[in-house]
């Protein structure tokens, strides 16, 4: 009588033998597996050679568009291809926000200080009762009382203070020899520049960009407004974002005259066509820094010209008398201490447009 356990111990035993036998007939020879080791070290070297010439070609491709940029003609301070993309850019945002669109508005108890970025021409201390609005371009300007035959004789007066107002900083210019009257503190420089007021007529474009192309040439006629002049116009109060294209932004309660009132009250000659000049040119007194304008955002409704800040008078930094606000655009743009306004159908130079950025500056 057969023993199931000792069966099943022998079929066990028996397939176990096997197994050996199996392995060592399934297993490669030593010359087949070498056969499989150089196919495969051969594909392997195929795709290697075949990346490493797309990758040459690639690298070569790359330092080819790299020296053509880098030999192309240069406008703006940007190699033209790279102010194509800016201009394409431009393109871009002008189509998918309008300048007629209006910029979010929030409420007074969201606003905050706005700190101080950016102190071009506002470092030496003006004089407030020397203060005047030079405004060029406007139609029938003899028949406003405050005209003149030539604006650019106006001559404004700086004084030393002393403040402890935050004096911010100048992020674009790096500290350096050269650099260094720029920024230095605005005590330091108030009295050299005013030394030198006492020997010759304060000198312009002492800043990186230099003198403005576009200043007002001797003996150009327009108006000289006061301070009183402007605030005769419909205050304005608006609350919205001033975005800096460093990255940073600030909800900020702005009180002011709207651009367009500035413009309706002293209008501007109009070209043979009827239309408005197409732009607009402010810059500081004396003309360290500038900007330029298209007419129809100085008529945007959200655009101020600022005389007060969080309920308050503008302060040095920050502009006082007169700054301006477009919440349409970055802080590049909203010059302080606003001492030119011109009207006129030749596009105007622009401060960090001549060092390579863009003139739309749209957010």
């Amino acid at each position: 009588m057969n023993d199931p356990e000792s069966e099943k111990t022998g079929k066990e035993s028996q397939t176990t033998a096997q197994l050996p036998a199996i392995e060592r007939a399934s297993a490669p020879s030593a010359e087949e597996q070498e056969a499989a080791d150089a196919a495969v070290l051969k594909e392997s070297r195929r795709h290697t050679r075949r990346s490493f010439v797309i990758a040459a070609a690639g690298a070569a491709a790359g330092f080819g568009v790299h020296q053509w940029i880098g030999s192309s003609d240069v406008e703006g301070r940007q190699p033209k291809p790279f102010r194509r993309a800016f201009q394409t850019n431009a393109k871009l945002s002008r189509a998918v926000f309008d300048d007629r669109a209006l910029a979010p508005t929030y409420s007074v108890n969201r606003a905050e200080d706005l700190r101080v970025n950016g102190v071009y021409g506002l470092k030496m201390a003006l004089t407030p009762e020397s203060w005047r609005l030079q405004l060029v371009g406007v139609a029938n300007a003899k028949s406003f009382p405050q005209y003149t035959s030539d604006v650019t004789a106006w001559e404004y007066k700086y004084e030393t203070i002393k403040t402890n107002e935050d004096q911010g900083h100048d992020t674009k210019v790096a500290p350096s020899a050269d650099t260094a009257e720029k920024m230095a503190p605005a005590d330091m420089v108030a009295t050299e520049k005013i030394r030198e007021q006492r020997v010759v007529k304060m000198p312009r474009g002492q800043e990186e960009a230099g003198a403005s192309a576009s200043m007002l040439d001797p003996d150009t006629p327009g108006l000289l407004l006061t301070l009183d002049d402007i605030l005769k116009l419909r205050k304005h109060d608006l609350v919205t974002q001033f975005k800096c294209i460093e990255g940073w932004s600030q909800i900020v309660h702005w009180s002011g005259v709207r651009f367009a009132d500035l413009i309706e009250a002293y209008p501007p000659a109009r070209r043979k066509d009827g239309t408005l000049p197409r732009y607009v040119y402010l810059e500081t007194p004396n003309g360290d820094y500038y900007v330029g304008y298209d007419m129809k955002i100085c008529l945007h409704p959200q655009t101020l010209l600022v005389t007060e800040m969080g309920g308050k008078p503008l302060t040095q930094f920050h502009g006082a008398p007169l700054r301006l606000h477009t919440p349409t655009k970055y802080g590049y743009k909203q010059i302080k201490r606003i001492g030119v306004i011109a009207y006129t159908d030749t596009r105007p130079d622009d401060y960090w447009t001549k060092l390579g950025y863009d003139w739309y500056a749209g957010l």
